[in-house]
């Protein structure tokens, strides 16, 4: 086989394809503005080839990588997943690649990682979270590169944001357990420390069950990270604490510690919703299809996601890396079959 000695560059790509180099360039960068059979003989000619463009070197010459940054707390569990697919679906359908990196909830580790993501020149960057440290903030902005936050809403975030109120998130699911007449109620929920997303709705469950006269005792709150098995292990303790009194309900700070919720009352016997009420929030991929199936707060994250792809698009075509957009996605009580009224002995 003859080894190919020319330059597999885009002159030699339009001389295959028999077009000029200008039209190589616009198929590919605007391929809505060449018709269509032009554009099958340049694919064409890019596929025999094996011509990549080089984006670094366009990136130097000001123009875009094509490349978008996501930087999310972790992906080893589903709480993301949505948002991500979500988020990726809609920038690629304008052409923009997403580059993905985690910090496992550590502020610091999130600013090196930014840092990383400019070094390679992404055309714009969206975070999770409105917890960020000042040098993350700071250097986005004086960078100016397009960003946003998204799965929180605030309307005093310091860049953009698209996301849900989490706070909200929190009363729906406490105001649904008083509601029913739950007066005993257990509280399970990750750190939150660097996570404002555990730390609203934490602070939202805590004052209307406050309001509505329900003191939370210590012994029934318990932290666990996003897993099931240890989510678990936590609420086994609590229901196994000695006594004759127990929690009639165990509200969660998300889906997965309230999986392990039900899966540890179900270990001990206990049967849900009858003698236990579990609440989550999130409404995961999953959660609907338990046995019994999860009452949770649903927060809209495909929603989430499609639109701050969308948002952080436009920002980067209009080149507007100073736009402020603040946009909330309502959130919604998914009633299901975890919970009900206490049982009254």
């Amino acid at each position: 086989m003859k080894k190919q000695t020319d330059k597999v560059d885009i002159v030699y790509v339009s001389r295959l394809a028999g077009v000029s180099p200008a039209t190589v360039s616009r198929t590919i960068n605007h391929p809505d503005l060449v018709s269509p059979a032009t554009r099958k003989r340049v694919d064409t000619a890019i596929r025999k080839s094996g011509y990549i463009r080089n984006r670094a070197a366009q990136a130097m010459h000001g123009k875009r990588s094509g490349t978008i940054g996501l930087i999310v707390p972790t992906m080893n569990y589903a709480i993301f997943a949505e948002v991500v697919q979500a988020f990726n679906d809609e920038i690629s359908t304008h052409g923009f690649t997403l580059l993905l990196a985690t910090h496992g909830y550590d502020l610091g580790s999130e600013y090196l990682v930014i840092r990383k993501m400019l070094e390679h020149r992404v055309d714009g960057v969206a975070l999770v979270g409105l917890n960020h440290s000042q040098d993350s903030i700071g250097i986005l902005k004086k960078q100016q590169v397009p960003s946003l936050t998204i799965w929180n809403y605030s309307a005093t975030s310091p860049i953009s944001c698209i996301g849900a109120d989490n706070f909200e998130a929190g009363q729906l699911a406490a105001r649904h357990i008083v509601i029913l007449g739950h007066r005993r109620v257990g509280l399970v929920f990750p750190p939150t420390a660097g996570n404002d997303r555990a730390r609203d709705r934490l602070n939202a469950v805590r004052q209307t069950l406050s309001e509505a006269g329900v003191t939370v005792r210590d012994a029934w709150c318990g932290e666990t990270p996003y897993s099931v098995s240890q989510s678990k292990r936590i609420c086994t303790d609590i229901l196994t604490l000695p006594g004759s009194e127990q929690p009639t309900a165990l509200l969660c700070g998300n889906d997965i510690i309230a999986q392990g919720a039900v899966y540890a009352a179900l270990r001990l016997g206990i049967s849900v919703p009858q003698e236990l009420s579990v609440v989550g929030i999130g409404d995961f991929a999953g959660s609907a299809d338990m046995e019994p199936a999860l009452t949770t707060v649903r927060i809209p994250a495909r929603g989430i996601g499609s639109v701050a792809g969308r948002r952080l698009v436009r920002a980067i075509t209009d080149a507007d890396p100073d736009f402020i957009l603040r946009e909330r996605l309502d959130v919604e009580l998914m009633m299901r079959a975890t919970t009900a009224q206490p049982r009254v002995d």
